[in-house]
């Protein structure tokens, strides 16, 4: 894996050693995509996208990623307190409840965080699954959040599944912001979501991500699969910057920040 971005200092023996192709550690990637030291909440996504600007293919995203993504998504979830995730992305990816990695244990421990993170699914109608192992038997009691016009036979199948459920809307729907403000009051401020396209494209075209990671796969898949962030217009275009990129096997895994 290189580092392109930001370039190393050639005088910096660390810095050359970084640019060199070799297989990053995890502490090296945490340190790379570290958390920044913000009072509030701070949301990023990790997606993976085709060349050609498919999220997936034959409705998930596997066929696009690689060893070295998997081991940043395994990154970014030992950094995160909890990771958001729409409920299509539940039923399709088969979700299962984040592990504890020895990997991250001083880490997650020196900074007060679970031993994994919280998973916290986004569902208007709450049509879920709850006999699954992401509800039954999670490290860290899964979320739901959902509006309060949710409907209350599901509200209590999830509660008696073991899941918490946060209200974070006035009708049927999630408010993208008021689940980030509902997340944060319980002291999830690492936020990381997952997807799928349209959660995604609910937090972009309400304003509240602060952080896109974005592995570009190098495949072509054409078919009419969606982009990574799928639904809400923005008014204006929204600029990122971008904060660094690491390549390896012509993936490409950028990081950008709201400018």
């Amino acid at each position: 894996m290189r580092r392109l971005f930001p370039l190393p200092d050639p005088n910096d023996p660390a810095g050359a050693r970084a640019a060199t192709d070799r297989e990053w550690g995890l502490d090296e990637l945490a340190d790379a995509y570290a958390y920044p030291a913000v009072e509030g909440p701070w949301l990023r996504a990790n997606m993976v996208s085709s060349l050609d600007g498919a999220a997936q293919h034959d409705g998930k995203s596997q066929p696009l990623s690689s060893d070295s993504d998997m081991r940043i998504f395994g990154t970014l979830r030992g950094l995160a307190d909890a990771v958001v995730v729409g409920a299509e992305t539940v039923r399709q990816e088969g979700y299962r409840p984040a592990r504890a990695r020895d990997a991250f244990a001083g880490r997650r421990a020196a900074a007060g965080q679970a031993p994994a993170p919280a998973i916290a699914v986004v569902s208007a109608s709450l049509d879920l699954d709850f006999s699954l192992p992401l509800f039954t038997s999670p490290l860290v009691p899964t979320l739901v959040l959902t509006g309060a016009s949710a409907p209350p036979e599901r509200v209590a199948a999830a509660a008696e599944a073991g899941a918490e459920v946060l209200v974070a809307g006035d009708g049927t729907g999630v408010d993208p912001a008021r689940a980030v403000e509902a997340l944060a009051g319980r002291g999830l401020r690492r936020l990381l979501t997952e997807g799928g396209p349209r959660l995604l494209g609910q937090f972009v075209g309400s304003g509240v991500l602060d952080e896109l990671c974005l592995t570009v796969s190098p495949t072509l898949t054409s078919g009419t699969a969606q982009r990574i962030a799928y639904g809400t217009d923005r008014a204006v275009p929204e600029r990122f910057a971008l904060a660094s990129l690491l390549e390896e096997a012509g993936f490409l895994f950028a990081r950008y920040r709201r400018t």
